[in-house]
């Protein structure tokens, strides 16, 4: 049988030339293609989907004009052989694969095909006579409609240069390029620089034996470890090394130091340039990051520890992180900064984040890669909390006809008084639409600019909660979350001629939880930090409570 205009011997040498070998795969695949463009309608500029990565998208290329280089041809390895080829604008076209019901007439085909024979039993002559004779009878095919994801080309983003590496790469992929983020497939030999090396080839800085270093200066820090007693710097960078200290440093397991011929001056770091080189201190890199990480309320104190700068709340609030501009910084090699988690309560002084060069020196390149990242403004804040005045209304004809006592208030009051704010009406309206809008211009009149509503916020037909918040004017809302306990949470806005109020809707599960999504958003109300849906997606990672028997939070990973 044929494969399209060519015979099977002519189609087969155009398989070996192409491919290496005539693949038992691609000569099925030839079949399986013409088959395909047989079912398309005259004139369709159509485009392909292979659902194997072996020989399949071969034959692909040589009986159509769909290729990868072109963007016509999609490998989505799904395991399968299987081709689908498609009108490029509609989606709409057909689905080509083997049938192993209709093989079992071919048993030299089923056994290559199922892998019953190893590749040296099987007897090639005979296979190839059974695919010319099979041709595509051996196949299935469907009709199908492409998905729209797979309709189309994606543009191609704006292109810049890796700052690591200086090859062009999509502007989207980050930072740096993917190989320099980990995801190249090689190790480019290059020849690995020793520290000494690299610490000589700066002017006046080698690393010498302890017994030499008498009289000269060191140009880091060295750190002494007694567990669970002591870690600190026992020598300073800038300090002069005295015959005394020979016997401490050998003690600290120091038995080579890297030292200077500079004046002596307990924690400098001057900066260290040859000739071709241009080498940054690690004390000096850490402190020009840090200056530009730290934002308000955050503070710091210089010099470098141990080559590492240490941030501190400088007021109770809310530690803010721009997580994704921390996460770039940290692809740049030899670089580091690590922090407390985003949206953590701090108190004054509580430390906050780290950051430092990694080597004792790194380059003025590597420098201003790092600086590139951090142009966009400081990686840390404290936010400070507004004392916001609260407004509480409780939702529920059982809780206002008495029949259930009212718990809500009280833990509500407790919550928000712990924060340093103040209730400045609480009111129970049954399940009510007409009542909660009168309830809620009721609080705005009593001053608060804090709405938490609890209860009616479910799927249950009397729960008219969410819907009376709506007509009382709620905007901007955002209802569910992905966090359990709390799922069912609202959040909002209802402008006024004073201001907003902003919304919180607490869901039943308050009553039986200490620690809920109302613990976790709070905070992040009281700081004026905008909440988005993003941000709650977030969420879901570690959103999962396990509902211990004594509640540790917030010392436990819940929210985090």
């Amino acid at each position: 049988m044929n494969i399209g205009s060519y015979t099977f011997d002519e189609f087969r040498r155009l398989a070996e030339n192409f491919h290496g070998y005539a693949a038992p795969g691609l000569l099925v695949g030839g079949y399986m293609v013409e088959l395909a463009k047989r079912h398309l309608p005259e004139g369709t500029l159509f485009e392909a989907v292979v659902e194997s990565g072996k020989c399949l998208p071969d034959a692909v290329q040589l009986l159509t004009l769909c290729s990868i280089g072109n963007g016509w041809m999609k490998i989505h390895n799904l395991g399968r052989y299987a081709v689908s080829l498609f009108d490029k604008h509609t989606g709409e076209g057909v689905r080509v694969s083997v049938d192993p019901v209709k093989m079992a007439a071919y048993p030299e085909i089923e056994g290559w095909f199922l892998k019953k024979k190893a590749k040296k039993d099987q007897d090639v002559p005979r296979l190839e006579a059974e695919i010319e004779q099979a041709g595509d009878t051996i196949c299935k095919i469907e009709p199908i409609m492409v998905k729209r994801r797979f309709i189309g080309h994606k543009h191609m983003s704006r292109i810049v240069c890796c700052p690591v590496c200086g090859e062009a790469y999509p502007a989207e992929d980050g930072p740096v390029c993917r190989g320099c983020q980990g995801e190249a497939p090689y190790v480019v030999a290059r020849r690995e620089i020793k520290a000494a090396e690299r610490h000589e080839a700066a002017t006046g800085v080698r690393v010498v034996p302890v017994q030499e270093a008498v009289g000269q200066t060191l140009v880091h820090d060295m750190t002494r470890i007694d567990p669970g007693q002591f870690k600190g710097p026992e020598f300073k960078a800038g300090q002069r090394i005295s015959v005394g200290d020979i016997c401490r440093l050998q003690q600290m397991g120091r038995f080579h130091v890297a030292v200077t011929d500079a004046p002596a001056g307990e924690g400098a770091a001057p900066s260290f340039a040859s000739g071709e080189d241009n080498l940054v201190h690690e004390n000096e890199a850490a402190e020009i990051f840090a200056r530009r990480m730290a934002g308000e309320g955050v503070a710091y104190s210089l010099p470098p520890r141990e080559g590492k700068v240490e941030f501190t709340a400088a007021r109770d609030g809310l530690f803010s992180v721009d997580v994704e501009r921390m996460r770039q910084f940290n692809l740049v090699p030899e670089i580091m900064v690590a922090s407390r988690q985003d949206a953590t309560l701090v108190k004054q002084n509580g430390p906050l984040a780290g950051t430092r060069a990694i080597p004792l020196f790194i380059s003025r390149e590597r420098l201003s890669q790092a600086l590139e990242v951090l142009e966009g403004g400081p990686l840390f804040s404290v936010l400070p909390l507004r004392k916001a005045r609260v407004g509480i209304l409780v939702t529920g004809t059982e809780v206002f006809q008495g029949i259930i006592e009212d718990k809500f208030i009280p833990v509500i009051t407790a919550k928000v008084t712990m924060l340093g704010c103040s209730v400045v009406k609480t009111d129970i309206v049954p399940d009510d639409r007409e009542m909660m809008v009168r309830a809620v211009a009721g609080m705005r009149e009593a001053g608060a600019d804090l709405l938490i509503t609890t209860g009616g916020l479910s799927v249950d037909p009397d729960d008219v909660t969410r819907h009376a918040m709506m007509d009382a004017g709620l905007t901007d809302v955002l209802h569910g979350v992905p966090v359990l306990p709390g799922t069912m949470s609202l959040m909002g806005r209802i402008p006024g001629p004073d201001g907003d109020m902003q919304v919180l809707g607490v869901p039943a599960c308050a009553l039986y939880f200490k620690t809920t999504f109302l613990d976790l958003v709070l905070p992040r109300l009281l700081s004026n930090r905008g909440i988005t849906r993003a941000e709650l997606a977030r969420m879901g990672d570690g959103g999962y409570c396990l509902s211990c028997h004594t509640c540790t939070w917030p010392k436990c990973w819940f929210g985090k």
